[in-house]
């Protein structure tokens, strides 16, 4: 037998393939080297999955205001900023129209109280000139450094990076001072970048949604009535929805309201609210509102009727969602007096306010909303009314806080109206409205019809 061949060595003797363990020989050795390679890495890896639940956490935001103070909260957690701020560029891109600074503790915030905000000189001003990454080591020694205002505080270190959406300069995210005393690095601005291209699609998202719930905002509001002359009687009414509340995403719903003098002399009116905050629901509220004007000028037919016939046609013909809603006629009775009758699907109870200043719910059999069971029966219901009085319907929102019953809600409603009877209906809306029991997390809609001294009803 020949020689047998030598194997051919990898590097330092090793066979190819052989499994490489590193000799360990004092500090400077291969184990500690690879033990900060293997720290560089982990801190990359973190750094990128802090930059993906970033991105995920902006992208979740609708509202741009809250948009934009996420942005640099988000920046701030990222690279350990103790500040930061982003501006929004005017419509030329020359100045800062919007500044939003966030870090500020409340005695710096009472010492620059009266300063005015930031419009893009200095350091802010050549990152709009010149929108490449900044990073300043040492504010006050760069030289296009303009200083700070009085009650400022100290600042040494910047990072800013611009921001774009359309590919058109939106403004610039601003961060300063690392909690741990360093300037920022490379890492840092490649982590900021990375957000700053999330943020500009998250801005140009929070925009469209805007424009979006604004032009069906007002569509809906389009879609309610204005209130025709019912004299004798006195009528108002009030909506907003709950994208009105400070830090609102803005959906549309389908409250609504509507009253009419019918020919008999009685008064009809009604409030509901479809279930649902988008555009199906306010097209199903326009629907079913319609629908049921032209029903109630069937004067031969009591409310429970006119309910089970517009949930009837309605499961007949469509597919709307579940609606809430009360059907109320103020009737008059005898010589001097008034009724109320009514019939409610699954809405709270009418709200009677008293000329001497009491106030007190009609006792209600809520009934099934509609569109649940077209047919189940319908109870109509009666209560002797005052002249004078006024009758309150309203959608839930106006008394609904998540934090408490609804109780609760109904009962405060009831004491703050009963303090307030003498106000005229539309005074007594916009009050009632913005003083209301409920948290504002869901549309209001208010309808107050105000009775005459004494009936005197035109027709018969």
């Amino acid at each position: 037998m020949g020689e047998v061949p030598e194997r051919p060595e990898g590097p330092r003797g090793r066979p190819p393939g052989a499994r490489y363990v590193p000799e360990a020989h004092g500090p400077g050795g291969d184990l500690e080297a690879i033990a900060d390679r293997l720290r560089e890495l982990g801190d990359a890896h973190r750094r990128m999955q802090g930059v993906l639940d970033a991105m995920l956490a902006i992208s979740r935001e609708l509202d741009l205001s809250s948009v934009l103070r996420r942005i640099v909260t988000t920046a701030m957690e990222l690279v350990g900023a103790r500040y930061g701020a982003l501006g929004v560029l005017d419509e030329r891109g020359e100045t800062l129209a919007e500044f939003i600074p966030v870090g500020l503790s409340t005695e710096e915030e009472a010492a620059l109280a009266g300063v005015e905000l930031p419009h893009g000189r200095g350091l802010l001003g050549r990152l709009i000139r010149h929108p490449e990454p900044l990073r300043v080591a040492d504010i006050a020694r760069h030289p296009d450094s303009a200083g700070f205002p009085p009650g400022h505080p100290p600042m040494r270190t910047l990072l800013g990076v611009g921001i774009s959406v359309r590919d058109r300069d939106y403004g610039n995210l601003y961060l300063t001072e690392r909690t741990d005393g360093r300037p920022f690095d490379e890492n840092d601005e490649a982590v900021v970048r990375a957000l700053a291209g999330a943020a500009g699609v998250a801005i140009e998202n929070a925009r469209l949604f805007g424009q979006t719930r604004n032009t069906a905002e007002d569509f809906q509001r389009l879609l309610l009535p204005r209130l025709p002359d019912v004299r004798p009687f006195g009528a108002a009414a009030f909506y907003r929805p709950a994208s009105e509340r400070e830090g609102a995403t803005g959906e549309v719903g389908g409250d609504w309201y509507d009253a009419v003098l019918l020919p008999d002399g009685t008064l009809g009116a009604v409030i509901g609210d479809v279930v649902g905050h988008d555009l199906a629901a306010a097209a199903a509220m326009a629907q079913t509102r319609n629908m049921l004007r032209a029903l109630l000028f069937d004067r031969r037919s009591p409310p429970s009727r006119v309910l089970a016939q517009l949930d009837e046609t309605l499961h007949a013909i469509t597919e709307n969602p579940v609606t809430t809603a009360c059907l109320a006629r103020i009737e008059p009775e005898g010589d001097d007096g008034w009724r109320l009758h009514w019939c409610s699907a699954g809405h709270p109870p009418p709200l009677v306010l008293d000329p001497r200043g009491e106030a007190h719910y009609a006792p209600t059999d809520p009934g099934l909303p509609l569109g649940v069971d077209a047919t189940l029966p319908r109870t109509d219901q009666w209560l002797p009314l005052p002249p004078g009085a006024t009758v309150l319907l309203f959608t839930d929102g106006l008394v609904e806080h998540r934090d408490h019953p609804l109780d609760r809600g109904l009962d405060a409603l009831k004491e703050l109206a009963a303090a307030h009877t003498g106000l005229l209906p539309d005074d007594l809306c916009r009050l009632l409205a913005e003083r209301q029991p409920g948290d504002g997390h869901d549309d209001l809609a208010l309808l107050a019809l105000r009775l005459p001294p004494r009936p005197d009803a035109p027709g018969g």
